[in-house]
């Protein structure tokens, strides 16, 4: 299971989710940034630093 903790991203933020594929964790990610973070335009290198934080769910270290 691959996760994602928005508070990498985003400090304070204390959302995440997880999933079996990076892709999908990517674009649970973007909708949150979207509608909690008021983000109307997601460009390459917030989707490339919002995969440089996704790691194995029992991983301590990120990915």
């Amino acid at each position: 299971m691959r996760l994602f903790e928005c508070g990498t991203l985003v400090p304070g933020c204390q959302w995440h989710t997880r999933a079996n594929e990076d892709a999908e964790v990517v674009r649970r990610a973007v909708d949150h940034l979207r509608s909690v973070h008021g983000e109307e335009i997601i460009r390459e290198n917030m989707v490339e630093n919002i995969k440089a934080r996704i790691r194995d769910e029992g991983s301590t270290e990120a990915a």
